[in-house]
């Protein structure tokens, strides 16, 4: 844009020139002024050709900005797009544990090293969760077994078998003290349950599932446990009157 200005300035100059040239020519020049004369419109042809060239060159830098401009523009609408929709089962990147803002007051401080103190214990039992259905095995999945649960809602299920499983052994890890009468009585049916078949291993009933998550336990359930099944997310356990569906 600097050269465009410089040019500018110089073809000015020269039109200026020739204008006083022009003026005097209503008298008779001289052979050196009217040789003179045909030098500057030679050189002043010369300049608006480059004039034009620079002109040209900044009308295609400009159309290429606009397009850059276009496709930034496309890009930009398109994550804009891919962040308002994005599939309610994929984890979501957590702040600190704690939750504590940037800002607060010392009693808050000590109030959240208390709550942190008291969760030690809880915080050191790793609790095994499910892992989500990726596409391709849930397009393995029949399609007589799928029926009309899609993709989004087999993995929500998934959610809520890890919100019950971890509120479940959060209650059998505390200490019997620490509980009130109905987590106790939680903690104990949660003991009975429990059978040699299932040292080791992490599960859930469907009394834990209506106990902690908004879950219905019907049909559409039994069909979801089942493609969870396919999927080798959970295995059945029977016995003692319960069917113990067992995280792998």
């Amino acid at each position: 844009m600097g050269d465009l200005k410089h040019i500018s300035q110089h073809v000015y100059d020269k039109i200026l020139s020739l204008q006083y040239m022009l003026d005097l020519s209503s008298s008779e020049l001289p052979l050196q002024k009217t040789k003179k004369l045909g030098q500057e419109l030679f050189v002043l042809g010369r300049l608006l050709e480059e004039f034009e060239r620079c002109v040209e060159l900044q009308k295609q830098q400009l159309k290429h900005l606009k397009d850059v401009e276009k496709i930034f523009q496309m890009n930009l609408k398109s994550i804009q797009q891919m962040k308002d929709n994005i599939p309610p089962h994929i984890p979501r990147k957590k702040g600190p544990a704690s939750g504590i803002k940037a800002v607060m007051n010392h009693n808050q401080a000590a109030d959240v090293q208390t709550d942190q103190a008291e969760n030690v214990k809880t915080s050191r039992n790793f609790v095994k969760e499910m892992e989500y259905v990726t596409m391709p095995q849930f397009e393995s999945i029949p399609q007589y077994m799928k029926g009309r649960v899609t993709y989004d809602q087999l993995n929500v299920a998934v959610d809520s078998l890890n919100t019950a499983v971890t509120a479940k052994y959060k209650i059998l890890s505390q200490s019997m003290k620490t509980l009130n009468n109905h987590s106790r009585k939680l903690q104990q049916r949660f003991k009975n349950q429990e059978t040699k078949d299932t040292k080791g291993w992490y599960f859930v009933v469907e009394d834990d599932i209506r106990e902690f998550t908004q879950m219905k336990v019907d049909k559409r359930f039994q069909g979801i446990l089942n493609m969870l099944r396919h999927c080798q997310r959970l295995r059945e356990l029977r016995g003692g009157g319960f069917v113990r569906y067992v995280f792998l």
